[in-house]
């Protein structure tokens, strides 16, 4: 993220305001063990002071190692208003009682769930963020049309199927969200929707560079990615890939992600579906 894109140093009383809403999307990202983006959907991600974030943990997931193993991580949250914001900050410490423990736990989604409820709140020290910005849907979707029109026409040479038909069809609705992340030269995770994202074929992800141009512009060529998609019924899918830089792809100019790796993080089972693991037999003795 630029440093004029992050440089908001504390949040004002409507953000704090906004950002408690119960009903958004919150877009964590953190940093994995070879230092790699890894994003995961964080609904309860939000403003707990002028200088601090916090969200709370009621599953388990990789998320949560990762920011204990390193702690600088980005964050992304979008009312339902189409209005996001986006930053940095630092894992700090997790609390399991005081003001924001309880705030969590009586909220209705929370105080009234007899299976699960906020069992631990991470804090993390705001760095900067952009402040209030409007969802352009103008240009997100004349991107998206652009990215479909590409799709279309052009020629389709995946060398492997790294993305399943179910994979397939999220990214290729157009009113599906997506989230852009790669790690920054300060080490911090970048996100930005990229809403326009479709694949173009098996291993190939594509988005017109005509919204957010300024965002996919700052990625070096070479860089791995990670894309999150994320449907209105809360499905949703990670990938991650090389990020090839800008192309035409069936006479549109597109960014273009190879991706490698795809990975599952709804519940029950949260796993990699790509590149197979391997089955293990369970023996008992």
């Amino acid at each position: 993220m630029s440093h004029e894109a992050c440089n908001k140093r504390t949040f004002s009383d409507d953000d704090i305001q906004e950002l408690r809403a119960e009903l958004k999307i919150g877009i964590l990202g953190t940093v994995n063990e070879q230092g790699l983006p890894h994003l995961t959907m964080i609904s309860s991600l939000m403003a707990h002071s002028p200088t601090e974030v916090v969200w709370g943990q009621f599953t388990e997931g990789t998320s949560k190692t990762f920011i204990r193993q390193n702690p600088k991580v980005g964050f992304l949250i979008m009312s339902l208003a189409r209005e996001y914001w986006r930053g940095k900050a630092t894992f700090t410490h997790i609390e399991q009682s005081g003001e924001a423990y309880e705030r969590y736990n009586n909220q209705p989604m929370f105080r009234y769930n007899a299976y699960f409820g906020v069992h631990s709140v991470y804090f993390m020290d705001l760095i900067g963020h952009s402040g209030r910005k409007s969802l352009p849907m103008g240009a997100v979707v004349g991107a998206s049309v652009q990215t479909l029109l590409g799709r279309s026409l052009a020629l389709r040479r995946s060398r492997v199927q790294v993305l399943n038909s179910w994979t397939r069809a999220l990214f290729n609705k157009l009113d599906n969200l997506k989230f852009l992340s790669y790690v920054g030269e300060d080490g911090y995770p970048i996100i930005f929707p990229v809403i326009q994202a479709q694949a173009l074929d098996g291993e190939q992800m594509i988005f017109s560079t005509s919204a957010f141009r300024d965002e996919l512009s700052a990625i070096p060529p070479g860089t791995t990615c990670a894309l999150f998609g994320l449907t209105l019924d809360m499905e949703d899918v990670l990938l991650r890939g090389c990020y090839e830089g800008v192309r035409r792809v069936g006479g549109m100019r597109c960014g273009v992600l190879r991706v490698d790796w795809v990975y599952n993080s709804m519940p029950p089972v949260p796993g990699q579906i790509y590149p197979p693991v391997e089955l293990k037999a369970v023996e008992f003795s």
